[in-house]
């Protein structure tokens, strides 16, 4: 789940300081200058809406570093760090990528996240909650599952997926804000406060809705790299690593006329937004391969 909330909040950031500059730049203007002209701004969108994904893509583990604190083990000092870079090892050389750098976190949670701009230039890193909650056999599944992210490019694929969501969110978000200008303000080009405060809040309300679609492609990989887990580790020791994650997050029984207050308590809304399946569905996924 950390590997797409830090890509997905860099590259919000990063498409709102696009958004900015480019206004302040003036570009707007020559994008109506003789009323909208739609093709001129789709292509606008596009270059600015890939860019901002590839930007994001291209410091994503950087930012992942610096946003979970993240320390990279350049020289194993113990047992454990020792034995975390040869199970990386190991795997990486079956899947055929380059040894990815691993790194360890402090977070008492059981987390763990692949990330980086291509397969041979990718990060590991696992939790400390992760390494004092699990078994060895539960760790090298959930190791597995990260080296799997990275063998299958996914972060590429979010980077494309997530550019083609960038390009309609700032074309619309546009044509919302020049629509409402020219009603609000009156003004011929479209360009006054109105179309820059409404563009701003279309992007945020766009970009949220669009991230459903994300997740959608989000949750479907993940499927996927539990599948490589089961082939690089086996089915059972990733499943152990889950329903460990499972009574690890089991909410807490609270009475029916509570339940809905409780922060464990999630409807359906919720799901469309979730990055992850359900723990119990990929579970059964695993065990329907067995």
């Amino acid at each position: 789940m950390k590997r797409v909330f830090y890509f997905l909040l860099t590259n919000i950031a990063i498409m709102l300081v696009l958004s900015v500059t480019m206004r302040l730049l003036g570009v707007g203007p020559y994008l109506t200058a003789n009323g909208m002209n739609y093709t001129s701004l789709l292509i606008f969108s596009g270059v600015m809406g890939f860019g901002g994904a590839f930007i994001s893509l291209a410091i994503s583990k950087w930012s992942a570093k610096r946003m979970s604190g993240a320390v990279v083990i350049e020289q194993a000092n113990t047992q454990t760090e020792r034995w975390l870079i040869a199970t990386v090892q190991q795997q990486a050389k079956k899947v055929g990528i380059k040894m990815p750098e691993v790194a360890i976190f402090d977070s008492p949670e059981m987390n763990a996240f692949a990330t980086g701009m291509t397969k041979n230039s990718s990060l590991v890193a696992v939790s400390t909650g992760l390494l004092r909650g699990m078994t060895q056999d539960e760790v090298e599944a959930v190791l597995a599952h990260e080296v799997s992210h990275i063998a299958n490019g996914d972060m590429v694929t979010l980077t494309l997926i997530q550019g083609v969501v960038n390009t309609f969110v700032m074309f619309f978000s546009r044509i919302i804000g020049n629509i409402v200008d020219k009603a609000v303000f009156k003004t011929k080009d479209g360009n006054g406060p109105a179309f820059f405060i409404t563009m701003i809040i279309a992007e945020m309300v766009l970009g949220v809705l669009a991230s459903i679609i994300v997740m959608w492609f989000s949750r479907q990989r993940e499927f996927r790299a539990d599948e490589g887990s089961a082939n690089l580790a086996s089915s059972q020791k990733m499943i152990s690593a889950l329903e460990r994650l499972k009574n690890a997050h089991e909410p807490s029984v609270l009475p029916k006329q509570m339940a809905a207050f409780g922060i464990s308590s999630f409807g359906s809304m919720s799901k469309l937004f979730a990055s992850h399946p359900s723990l119990d569905d990929r579970i059964a996924a695993l065990k329907m391969r067995r």
